[in-house]
């Protein structure tokens, strides 16, 4: 498997099974309602991936932060609308969710 956003296995962990079906993890990420407010290519409520991908782009530390973001949620990194806090999903699914995310740059 090639992943063209590689990353220092200290800053994130994405497992061969977690990353191999990049369409599983889409459906994923459509079954926990991250499509309601993001898309690949346009501003939702929330960010496009694209952007995102952009935005955080050759930062070591760029899937740790998203990886919080997902769990704790926040807000003034992209405007007034804050990310809801997803405190239920797992660690790995979110790691391959970041994943999937970072590589539409």
């Amino acid at each position: 498997m090639k992943l063209r956003w590689m990353l220092p296995a200290a800053a994130l962990l994405l497992t061969a099974q977690a990353y191999a079906d990049p369409k599983a993890v889409e459906a994923m990420m459509q079954k926990n309602g991250c499509f309601a407010c993001h898309s690949v290519e346009q501003k939702i409520i929330g960010p496009s991936y694209r952007e995102v991908a952009k935005r955080y782009a050759g930062q070591a530390d760029a899937p740790a932060k998203l990886v919080a973001k997902v769990k704790n949620g926040g807000g003034g990194v992209w405007g007034q609308m804050g990310m809801p806090p997803h405190p239920n999903l797992k660690d790995d699914d979110i790691r391959a969710m970041i994943g999937w995310v970072l590589d539409h740059k």
